[in-house]
């Protein structure tokens, strides 16, 4: 393996893998924030709790599943062609997906083509952690990919203020699509990772996802990637997603927007995220920076259940509490990208934050199936359940990850060699 050169956290490549991660957000999030006027705007009767619900679960479980196949897809083709292949050719699916979606006129439209957007938002990050990481040195790795995520998870705010500027949900979709199409033209001057230039040379196998089933110690540490990232989509597909229905519940009548309460979760998410990255680079741990907001994660659900949350300013506070909690997204996704070698690394560090996204209809399945349909439990005591289930597992999952702070990344996964 070559030494690389060494590039500043504020180099074009994180400049621009940040941004794409701001059109990312704006696109992946716009749905919850024009959420109940736009399933309004498909022929969902706005007074019928139970449709506009299952309409909403609906859509973002097709948006999510599209980014679990998306991931795997995306994240093979990085190994094998290339991070910057992903960065071009996914940012044109989801734009095209994104105009499409303006156009929409029934519920399983607008699914298919969230399905479509989600296939192609999933190589955003992963491909772009996987390049920032490689191209900068590991003492500023840490730093270099949380301001890429506190940057990014800003566009959540932007697409709040867009929808709350145009009033116009079909607009917002295809002003995403316009955002897309801008940002690939940015991404022409970024070059490629060297770390990647030296292993396509070699004739190890690159992007093979099978590969992470074929050792017990690689399949493992992929499992336990996966699982440590669970509280997020939690949070925000569930807690803050359906906040107002969660403020009945908690208190009656009320003007709770899921939208405004999304943008706060968002603002406070991207700045957890930055805070996140220099909290581990204080500690000189990815762990102990996770513990920390993992720790503040659950106090927050213990304030969101209390008796505390009994107005729509507690609601949007706590949502923005808890959207701070959860704001190692970056930390996160860079564990996993650190955790596997050069060959592995785009497949993984896309793989792994997709997967997460994509356990949200699982998650939804508990919430709303088998609590709420089956066991015939209410939101709130199903909210509970469905959160204490997620920790215990995101906990057991943290405590057997390997720590990666001081991890060199300049090596290759397994003996396969091809003639």
């Amino acid at each position: 393996m070559t030494n690389q050169k060494e590039h500043s956290i504020f180099s074009l490549a994180v400049i621009v893998a940040a941004l794409g991660y701001f059109v990312d957000i704006y696109d992946l999030l716009l749905f919850t924030i024009v959420r109940e006027p736009s399933i309004v705007g498909v022929g969902i009767d706005k007074a019928d709790t139970a449709a506009m619900i299952a309409a909403s679960t609906k859509i973002i479980n097709w948006q999510m599943v599209g980014l679990l196949i998306g991931g795997i897809l995306w994240g093979t083709i990085g190994d094998k062609k290339g991070r910057l292949s992903v960065l071009f050719g996914s940012i044109l699916l989801y734009s095209v997906a994104n105009f499409v979606t303006g156009f929409v006129q029934t519920v399983d439209h607008y699914a298919y083509a969230r399905f479509v957007a989600g296939l192609g938002l999933a190589g955003e990050l992963g491909a772009g952690i996987t390049l920032v990481s490689e191209l900068l040195p590991k003492n500023k790795r840490g730093v270099g990919t949380s301001l890429v995520a506190g940057i990014g998870l800003f566009g959540a705010v932007f697409a709040y203020f867009t929808f709350k500027l145009t009033n116009d949900w079909r607009l917002c979709y295809k002003i995403g699509g316009g955002l897309g199409i801008g940002l690939l033209l940015l991404r022409v001057s970024v070059a490629e990772s060297g770390m990647f230039k030296t292993v396509k040379e070699t004739k190890v196998s690159r992007g093979n996802f099978f590969m992470f089933f074929s050792s017990g110690n690689r399949f493992k540490k992929y499992v336990l990637a996966i699982l440590i990232g669970l509280p997020t989509w939690y949070v925000i597909g569930i807690l803050v997603n359906l906040s107002n229905r969660f403020a009945t519940d908690f208190y009656g009548e009320n003007k709770v927007d899921s939208g405004r309460a999304i943008m706060f979760a968002y603002a406070a998410i991207a700045t957890g995220d930055i805070a996140v990255g220099l909290i581990s680079q204080y500690f000189k741990s990815r762990k102990k920076a996770l513990y920390l907001f993992y720790a503040f994660t659950i106090v927050g659900l213990l304030i969101f259940f209390s008796p505390l949350n009994n107005s729509d300013t507690a609601m949007y506070l706590i949502c923005a509490w808890l959207g701070f909690s959860t704001g190692f997204w970056a930390i996160f996704v860079t564990m996993g990208a650190e955790q596997f070698g050069t060959n592995l690394r785009a497949t993984a560090a896309t793989t792994i934050p997709n997967m997460v996204r994509g356990a949200l209809p699982l998650i939804n399945m508990m919430f709303l199936g088998l609590f709420q349909k089956s066991w015939g439990w209410g939101l709130t005591k199903s909210g509970i359940v469905t959160g204490v289930v997620v920790m215990v597992i995101t906990l057991v999952a943290a405590y057997f990850t390997e720590e990666t702070f001081h991890k060199d990344l300049n090596y290759v996964e397994g003996e396969e060699v091809f003639p």
